[in-house]
């Protein structure tokens, strides 16, 4: 009888090549005992090395079997997904046998909403698929209210440079020949090649969420102790704004954690320029790699890595997970927090989400001071000197700014300190080139019927404006005025808390004039 410890031997040698006469002799040796003295023979070793693997040939055979015909059967939903939908669409590839190998699909409305928004992708590559452990690939972009947009979905059996190329060659002809002007992945040199041959003219990154999600796999247990230092070290390293600086510290921190020959240490520095902060800060982003966004990708994944019983119920579940959250929610009001009208300005043109991002810039602006070079650019720095100089510089010929943060060149939204010399230069709305289209209300991929939602919010605000200033003029003339109108309001306040909530924002009020 063969002990559970000397199996697990016996099959990591037999994996190994090691022939039966070898696999004894070895044990013999690790066990220190004289030939001939183990509780098991020659024999008894040919017996359970052939054994295992006409299991593990059966359990192949039986799971080949079935993976070749969840595929048909995952092909035919397509098939018949073609037939009720004219807009989607699906390709996929053979092996030598004539069996299906790797298979992608798409939608009509991940092809109208790539029109919008297909600027900067995010091709994810984090899960195999719980059958057959093929390797899901799924593309995602975001929209004008920061939501992730799934844009197409693919299944490959291998992670080769071939496999990887069919791919980005099947999304781009889906999506109407147009490439992306940035592409987010996850480090892998089969698709790093692959990205660089079929996509020349697009910019690669590899997210930063994907390196973390590694560091403690890699170096926890090599650093013990030492691993939260590291890491935190880590996180300053990838702020640094400089090349040269980090280039420069890189050196001194790999020593200092005794990892110079480090393999994941290596590869991290081999692909800097696709992850380092210093490197990619020009290229356009679209705000994707921020938490939310990594929230809501992962949202969307639980949804669809359930336990799987067949790979046309995944399909399925993809379908219902990228639409089943397509209607209109309702516009939520962002309140004006410094009443400069460059803020009323972007408020009544961009999106809930992306003047809240702009709104936080300009809230910030006032805190820095602006110091007029001879050339006429603007040296802008906080007030308390919590952060660097930047060089913000200004042509008025054509109203371009330009900052050396580039925040603008990677998210498309203005950074602080370009708005605090639009101010000095008083400016009172915003240049249009700096309120990008695909960051705007009107660019929706849900018609918006009626009257313009924020329009109604705008109308609805002003109308309380003016009523509360009116109040207020009133009720400071005495305190019994002061005492009714506050016990009224309270009143009136708690009135409308307790009233129904509807998804719909309808305004029909009547004029008021305020010396009524």
């Amino acid at each position: 009888m063969i002990q559970e410890a000397d199996q697990e031997r016996i099959l990591l040698l037999s994996k190994a090549g090691f022939p039966v006469n070898r696999i004894v002799k070895v044990l013999e040796l690790e066990k220190g005992v004289q030939p001939g003295q183990l509780p098991f023979i020659e024999k008894d070793v040919r017996n359970f090395v052939r054994t295992c693997k006409k299991t593990v040939q059966e359990n192949d055979a039986l799971l080949t079997e079935k993976r070749e015909n969840d595929t048909l059967e995952l092909l035919e939903a397509c098939k018949n997904m073609a037939e009720r939908d004219v807009d989607f669409v699906y390709d996929y590839t053979t092996d030598e046998n004539e069996k299906v190998e790797n298979i992608a699909w798409s939608f009509g409305d991940s092809i109208r909403a790539y029109t919008l928004f297909g600027d900067v992708v995010t091709f994810d590559t984090s899960y195999r698929s719980i059958t057959y452990g093929l390797l899901l690939g799924v593309w995602f972009g975001m929209d004008n209210h920061g939501k992730a947009i799934f844009f197409g979905c693919v299944l490959l059996q291998d992670e080769s440079t071939h496999s990887f190329a069919w791919a980005l060659q099947t999304f781009v002809r889906f999506m109407r020949g147009r490439h992306p002007q940035t592409i987010l992945t996850d480090i892998d040199l089969g698709l790093r090649d692959s990205i660089a041959r079929e996509l020349p003219n697009t910019k690669h990154v590899v997210c930063i969420w994907h390196i973390l999600s590694k560091l403690s796999s890699w170096f926890s247990s090599l650093l013990g102790s030492q691993y939260e230092e590291f890491k935190a070290e880590f996180d300053m390293l990838c702020r640094l704004e400089s090349v040269e600086d980090f280039e420069h510290q890189w050196n001194h921190f790999v020593a200092r954690f005794g990892l110079v020959s480090d393999k994941h240490v290596a590869l991290l520095f081999s692909y800097r320029a696709f992850w380092l902060f210093s490197y990619i800060r020009g290229y356009f982003l679209a705000r994707m790699m921020t938490v939310e966004f990594s929230q809501s990708v992962d949202t969307f994944f639980k949804k669809i890595l359930s336990e799987q019983t067949c790979l046309q119920v995944f399909f399925e579940q993809v379908c219902a997970a990228a639409f089943g959250n397509s209607t209109r929610e309702g516009v939520q009001y962002v309140h004006i927090k410094t009443c400069m009208p460059i803020e009323e300005h972007a408020r009544s043109i961009l999106t809930p989400y992306a003047f809240r991002v702009l709104q936080h810039e300009i809230v910030l602006s006032t805190q820095y001071a602006t110091t007029e070079m001879t050339n006429g650019s603007y040296l802008v720095r906080h007030y308390k000197k919590m952060d660097g100089e930047y060089l913000v510089i200004w042509i008025p010929e054509d109203e371009q700014i330009h900052c050396s943060c580039k925040e603008f060149e990677h998210s498309g939204i203005l950074c602080r300190h370009s708005l605090r010399v639009l101010v000095v230069k008083n400016y009172f709305q915003l240049p249009e080139k700096y309120l990008l289209l695909r960051w705007r209300l009107e660019n929706s991929l849900v018609t918006m019927e009626g009257p313009n939602p924020q329009s109604s919010s705008d109308e609805c605000a002003q109308a309380f404006h003016s009523l509360a200033a009116a109040l207020l003029t009133e009720s400071m003339i005495s305190k019994e005025r002061f005492s009714y109108v506050h016990k009224e309001l309270t009143g009136l306040l708690d009135h409308v808390r307790n009233m129904p909530e509807t998804n719909e924002f309808v305004v029909n009020m009547p004029a008021h004039n305020a010396s009524d």
